[in-house]
């Protein structure tokens, strides 16, 4: 195993690590966006919205990767749009799998920080609004910290979401050796290559790091 360690080319780790890095940045700032409205704005078809949200939690990943590659794919208005004005597409990139994780982990931010904005203490905020404050200071120094510890408890249950995200990735980016071959990718590569010791490796390390950002996210879940 320690020579397997040294031997072992870490590309996989590293493009999971962006990828679930930059997916959860994008996640965090709809979510978040997404999850005040909820939380605070009332309107037709609200309960609706928020279930479509909600979907990617549920559905099957191979769907959302389906839709991506109808939404954006090389043959769609978008994907031939950007293909021919910009020379650019998602299909086989890393970005795809940014926006394929970015979509399944949407739903863990998006209910954390709706139920976080739905318990702050509301006469906090009028408190606030009587000293002159604008709705978006009281937002900033009165709402989102308050709500902060359950936010950041769901974005680190994104992060681990997106960083071990397979299906929708491997439709959209594909599993492109130092180019979209991400550590969930390289794990399914080296069982079907028939590598059990590198693929036991790699579960290894994928579990270790869920493990540790799941006991974070439970320390600040418990500081709600």
């Amino acid at each position: 195993m320690p020579a397997l360690l040294a031997s072992m080319d870490w590309f996989p780790l590293i493009l999971s690590l962006k990828v679930a890095a930059v997916a959860t940045l994008l996640a965090t700032i709809l979510g978040v966006a997404l999850g005040w409205i909820f939380a605070r704005k009332k309107f037709p078809g609200s309960t609706l919205l928020e279930a479509a949200c909600m979907l990617p939690l549920v559905l099957p990943p191979t769907v959302i990767g389906y839709a991506i590659l109808v939404a954006a794919g090389r043959r769609s208005p978008l994907g031939s749009w950007l293909r021919e004005h910009l020379d650019y597409t998602i299909i086989f990139s890393w970005h795809g799998a940014v926006v394929a994780s970015s979509i399944v982990a949407l739903p863990l931010v998006l209910k954390s920080a709706s139920a976080a904005f739905a318990g702050v203490d509301r006469t906090l905020e009028a408190a606030a609004s009587t000293l002159r404050q604008s709705a978006w200071s009281v937002f900033w120094r009165v709402t989102l910290p308050l709500a902060w510890p359950g936010i950041l408890a769901g974005t680190l249950l994104a992060f681990a979401r997106a960083m071990g995200e397979f299906g929708a990735s491997l439709m959209v980016a594909g599993s492109i050796p130092q180019q979209t071959q991400t550590l969930s990718m390289a794990i399914y590569d080296a069982v079907q290559a028939g590598q059990d010791d590198l693929a036991l490796l790699l579960v290894l390390i994928t579990s270790a790091l869920s493990i540790a950002v799941l006991v974070l996210s439970n320390r600040f879940f418990s500081l709600r």
